[in-house]
C-alpha cells in the first residue's frame, strides 16, 4: 500500500543511493533530450547577411537664398522611396531575375514569396545629434538575409541601387509636388476656416439662452421667480391656516347641541357675516384690498349677505326670535370649497414657478461649459486661422524655389560601402544552441530523478520498513531469483533497450525533420546570440 516519504537527509550515501536506483533513468532522459537538441542543430541550414551602406550628399546652397523645403523632408523622402522599393513590382523583379527562393516556386503564391523576401530585408538609418536637438540623417544601410552569400550579397546592392534611382527621379518632381500640396493645404483650410465661423454661429443660436453674455440677465430673472415663488409659499400657508380654522369652527358647530332660540341667534348667518366683516375691517389696517386673504373674505362676506337675505324674505321673524340654524353650514362649506380651489391653484402656480426656476439655473449652470466650449471653437478657428497664414507664406517660398529645384542635382545618394559576400554564417549560433541544449538536458535527467523519487513507494531497505512500521524487524530474507524470473527479467531488458534505442532514434529524426530549412529557429537563435 501506499506509505509517506520521509524526509531523509540529503547526504552523499542518500545521492548515491539515488543515483544506483536512477542511473539509468537519468541517462535515458539526457541522451534523450541532448540527442534531439543535437540533431535539431546539426540539421538548421546557415543563413548569411549582406549589407550596403548609401550616403546622403546634402545640398550645399545657404538657406539665406533658398529655403531647403525639400532637403527638411529628407527623413520622410528616404522612407517614401524604400517603401516604393519594396513594392510587390519590384520585389516580383529582383525574385524572378536573381532565382530566388527555388524551393518555395510551385508552393507558394507570389505574395507569398513577395512577403517572404520583406521579411528578409532589414532597413535603418543612421544620423548625427545636432545643437538644435535634432537627428539629421547621413546614411542608411540595406541588409538582405538568405542562404546563399553570393546572392545575399546581389540582392543587398540591387536594392541599393533602386534607392538610388528613385531618389534621383523623384528629386526633380519633390519641389512641384510640394507647391501642390501646400495649394491643396491652403484650400482645404481656408474652408476649414469658413466652416469654423458657420459652427461658431450655429452654436450660439442652438444654444441661445445659455451664453456667457446672458448670465446677468438669467440671475435677474431667477431673483425675480424666486421672489414669487416665495410669496406663493406665504399664501399657501395663509390658505392652509384659513383651511385649519374653518374646519376647527365646523367641527365645533357640529360637536355643540342644539342650541336655545336665544343661543341660537349667535350662530345665525347674519352673526357669521358680523364676524366676517370685523374680520375684514381688521386686515384691510394691516393689507390692501388686493391681499388674498382681503378678497377671499369679501367674497365670503357677499355669499353671507345673499344667505341672510333669503332667510330674512323667507322667514321675517328670524331678526327677532330665529330658527334653529338649519343651513348655517352652507357658507362654511362654501368657503373651505373656495379655500381648496385657492391652493390648487397655488400649487399649481408653485409648480409652474419652480419648472421655469429650473430651467433659467440650468442656464447659469451651463453657462460656463458653453462659454468654454465657444472658447475652444474659437481657438480652433484661430489656430486654423494661423495654420493659414504660416502655409501662405511657405507656399509662396516653395514657389520661389520650385524653379531652382527642378532639373539641378542639388542632393544624392552615394554607395559608400557596396554588399560583399559573407565569409561565414551569421546563423545559428550552434554553439548557444548546444550549450543550452546540455543545460536542458541535464534539468530534465535531474526533474526525471526526483520525479520518480516522489511517485515511488516501494521499501528500498531494511531502515525504510523500520521507519514506517516502527516493528523491530527479526531477519532479512534475500530474494532467490528462479530460473523462469531470470529469463523474465533478461527478455524485459531487452525490450527496454529496444524501446529506448527506437524512441531515441526517433528523436533524432523528428528533430532533424523539424531543424531541416527551419528559418524561424534559425534567427531565434541568432537574436539569442546577439
Amino acid at each position: 500500500m501506499p506509505r509517506p516519504r520521509e524526509h531523509a537527509e540529503l547526504g552523499f550515501d542518500f545521492i548515491l543511493d539515488v543515483w544506483q536506483r536512477r542511473k539509468w533513468l537519468a541517462l535515458i532522459a539526457f541522451i534523450a533530450a541532448f540527442a534531439g537538441v543535437t540533431s535539431l542543430a546539426l540539421s538548421l541550414p546557415n543563413i548569411y547577411r549582406a549589407s550596403a551602406t548609401v550616403m546622403v550628399e546634402r545640398q550645399q546652397v545657404s538657406e539665406t537664398f533658398v529655403r531647403p523645403t525639400v532637403t527638411a523632408e529628407l527623413e520622410t523622402r528616404i522612407q517614401t522611396i524604400h517603401k516604393e522599393v519594396m513594392s510587390r513590382a519590384r520585389l516580383t523583379e529582383v525574385i524572378n531575375k536573381l532565382g530566388l527562393y527555388p524551393e518555395l516556386r510551385g508552393l507558394v503564391p507570389i505574395e507569398g514569396i513577395v512577403e517572404r523576401m520583406r521579411r528578409d530585408v532589414d532597413f535603418s538609418v543612421s544620423g548625427v545629434d545636432q545643437t538644435s536637438g535634432r537627428t539629421s540623417t547621413i546614411a542608411f544601410t540595406i541588409s538582405y538575409t538568405g542562404r546563399d552569400p553570393v546572392s545575399a550579397a546581389e540582392v543587398a546592392n540591387l536594392l541599393t541601387q533602386f534607392h538610388v534611382e528613385e531618389n534621383t527621379k523623384t528629386r526633380e518632381q519633390q519641389a512641384v509636388r510640394t507647391a501642390d500640396f501646400l495649394r491643396s493645404q491652403l484650400d482645404e483650410i481656408k474652408q476649414s476656416l469658413d466652416s469654423d465661423q458657420q459652427r461658431i454661429g450655429d452654436y450660439k443660436r442652438q444654444h441661445n439662452g445659455e451664453l456667457a453674455e446672458q448670465v446677468e440677465a438669467n440671475l435677474a430673472a431667477l431673483d425675480r421667480l424666486n421672489n414669487q415663488l416665495r410669496l406663493n409659499g406665504e399664501y399657501q400657508i395663509r390658505a392652509m391656516e384659513r383651511k385649519e380654522r374653518l374646519e376647527r369652527e365646523a367641527a365645533t358647530a357640529a360637536a355643540v347641541p342644539p342650541p336655545a332660540p336665544q343661543a341660537a341667534a349667535v350662530n345665525t348667518p347674519a352673526t357669521e357675516l358680523a364676524k366676517l366683516k370685523d374680520q375684514l375691517t381688521d386686515l384691510r389696517r394691516k393689507y390692501s384690498d388686493q391681499y388674498p386673504d382681503i378678497v377671499h373674505l369679501r367674497q365670503e362676506i357677499a355669499a353671507l349677505e345673499q344667505v341672510v337675505q333669503a332667510d330674512e324674505a323667507t322667514h321675517p321673524a328670524a331678526a327677532v326670535e330665529p330658527v334653529p340654524q338649519v343651513v348655517s353650514g352652507r357658507p362654511g362649506e362654501q368657503a373651505l370649497q373656495e379655500v381648496e380651489a385657492q391652493t390648487q391653484s397655488l400649487k399649481a402656480e408653485e409648480a409652474l414657478l419652480r419648472q421655469v426656476i429650473a430651467s433659467y439655473a440650468s442656464r447659469v449652470e451651463n453657462a460656463p461649459k458653453r462659454q468654454e466650449e465657444v472658447q475652444q471653437l474659437v481657438r480652433d478657428s484661430e489656430a486654423s486661422k494661423e495654420r493659414y497664414e504660416t502655409l501662405l507664406k511657405r507656399y509662396e517660398e516653395a514657389r520661389l524655389t520650385e524653379s531652382l529645384e527642378q532639373g539641378q542635382n542639388l542632393e544624392r545618394f552615394r554607395v559608400l560601402d557596396p554588399a560583399i559576400p559573407s565569409g561565414r554564417p551569421t546563423a545559428p549560433n550552434r554553439e548557444w544552441l548546444l550549450g543550452m541544449g546540455f543545460a536542458g538536458s541535464l534539468a530534465l535527467a535531474l526533474f526525471a530523478v526526483v520525479g520518480a523519487e516522489k511517485l515511488d513507494t516501494t521499501f528500498h531497505s531494511v531502515e525504510d520498513l523500520r521507519e514506517f512500521a516502527r516493528i523491530p524487524a527479526i531477519a532479512v530474507i534475500r530474494r532467490i531469483p528462479t530460473p523462469s524470473e531470470a529469463r523474465t527479467r533478461l527478455v524485459r531488458r531487452v525490450l527496454v533497450t529496444a524501446s529506448v534505442v527506437a524512441a531515441l532514434a526517433l528523436i533524432v529524426v523528428g528533430a532533424r525533420h523539424i531543424g531541416s530549412g527551419n528559418e524561424q529557429i534559425v534567427m531565434m537563435t541568432a537574436r539569442g546570440r546577439g
